[in-house]
């Protein structure tokens, strides 16, 4: 049998300082991401459209929401290419200076009431920069995670990824907690709001401070040594990895789950014309305290997919945080808080991590080091789009006013993490497989025993 050595990268990995800067860069970036979701949802309708019709405002102010996941695969196609010919580290860079100028850019636009609807036209375009720069910020971090990591722990470090994207959810609600709870209303409204966007400076200056100290990736510098760099690694990708390319598409139709937690669910609760009543600063508490659950499951569940494999936590984990959107929902339409609360922190805040905590490093398993970030990237920002179209049919398909939402939306989500399901029962198993294997249809696992042991001297050696 071939030593480990001969099919893992030589060179330093810096397991550590690479799982730092993924954490603190995905969580300045997504807080980013995740202000403008809140504000979507909460305050946008009123400010940026005409008043009126209360459904066509919360139509057209979760669409520009959905305009970001939309620029999300062209993103993917300019980001992945980078970060596959130049490397994770510079790719990363990119990426944060993009969106923290575009958030920044929010932050400073007029109003409908000031310039009519120059404002909403100037709001799809930062929204779509943002979604244009986001698009590299998962697959970048976790192929570079995932590269410097040591075999038999790659699950484990690589969901730190995912904890720093819930670290900057908890972030971007706890930005707008004492400001909407403490502000008059009025002022809120009027410019409150826009503090949590202006601060968006400090993801400019904090992140390119962290992620110019972190070294290339092992596998990338050896592939570069060697001139193994691809021309078009996207076309590299659809060639020779097609059929993964459309498994993550349909693993990526999981984003469901926050869309019907945090945008669709804050709607349905807050605003006016769904009559559920629930205040702004109360209801953002929900996302809040999931997410801080999520961010103490993830670790645990990273581990146990390096233990267990990475198909079967995703698989319970999509399809029962599907059904338990039903009782969310259901806890929300009989203004139950408390209730809506625990099945918040169910749902989303325990089990559809099984599915957040190990996709960062399935995915990019699944690709080789040439196409890696690429495949994941292109993948994983289309079936993400896919979703973010959903809060608009949500409200089309159920309206303010309409009856049964719970059963509507419930039914519609189920349905597609019942898909999600399918798709990662039918992808090969990754986790048992060396760095330099990954992405060969041909490559032999390490067995079981000897995977143990090379896992348990990992372990040791952290």
């Amino acid at each position: 049998m071939a030593s480990a050595a001969e099919h893992e990268p030589h060179g330093t990995h810096q397991t550590k300082k690479a799982t730092a800067s993924g954490w603190i860069g995905s969580a300045l970036e997504y807080y980013d991401f995740f202000i403008y979701a809140t504000a979507a949802s909460l305050l946008f309708p009123q400010l940026f459209f005409p008043k009126g019709d209360p459904t066509v405002a919360i139509v057209a102010s979760l669409a520009t929401y959905g305009v970001g996941y939309v620029a999300r695969p062209i993103g993917a196609f300019f980001l992945g290419h980078w970060g596959d010919t130049h490397g994770r580290k510079t790719v990363l860079i990119v990426c944060m200076f993009l969106m923290g100028i575009s958030t920044m850019g929010v932050g400073l636009l007029p109003t409908y009431a000031q310039v009519g609807w120059f404002a909403p036209l100037l709001l799809v375009v930062l929204r779509l920069i943002q979604g244009f720069a986001v698009a590299g910020e998962i697959s970048g971090a976790s192929s570079m995670i995932l590269e410097h990591a040591p075999f038999g722990r790659r699950g484990y470090y690589a969901s730190f990824t995912l904890q720093g994207v819930q670290a900057g959810q908890i972030l971007a609600a706890a930005v707008f907690l004492p400001l909407a709870h403490y502000m008059d209303k009025d002022a809120f409204n009027s410019w409150g709001w826009r503090i949590p966007f202006l601060l968006s400076v400090v993801v400019i200056v904090a992140g390119y401070m962290i992620r110019r100290n972190v070294d290339e990736t092992p596998a990338f510098a050896e592939e570069s040594e060697h001139h193994e760099v691809p021309e078009s690694p996207i076309v590299t990708a659809i060639k020779n990895s097609w059929p993964n390319m459309i498994r993550v598409i349909l693993m990526a139709l999981m984003n469901v789950i926050p869309v019907v937690t945090t945008i669709f669910g804050a709607a349905y609760a807050v605003q006016p014309g769904y009559g559920i009543g629930f205040h702004a600063d109360v209801y953002l508490w929900i996302p809040v305290v999931g997410n801080i659950v999520a961010c103490v499951v993830i670790p645990f569940v990273g581990n146990l997919s390096d233990k267990v494999g990475r198909r079967p936590p995703m698989i319970v984990g999509a399809v029962v945080s599907g059904l338990l959107s039903f009782g969310y929902l259901y806890a929300i339409s009989i203004q139950n808080m408390p209730m809506a609360f625990v099945m918040s922190l169910v749902m989303w805040g325990v089990v559809y991590q099984g599915y957040n905590a190990v996709f960062p490093s399935f995915y990019p398993e699944l690709f080789p080091t040439k196409t890696r970030v690429s495949g994941m990237a292109i993948s994983q920002n289309i079936g993400t789009a896919i979703t973010a179209l959903l809060p608009a049919l949500f409200v089309a398909v159920a309206p303010p006013g309409a009856t049964d939402i719970p059963m509507k939306i419930g039914a519609l989500t189920v349905l597609i993490t019942i898909v999600c399901a399918i798709a990662a029962w039918s992808a090969p198993e990754t986790y048992r497989t060396h760095m330099n294997d990954l992405g060969n249809p041909d490559a032999a696992p390490v067995p079981k025993g000897e995977y143990d042991r090379l896992r348990e001297r990992a372990v040791a050696a952290a």
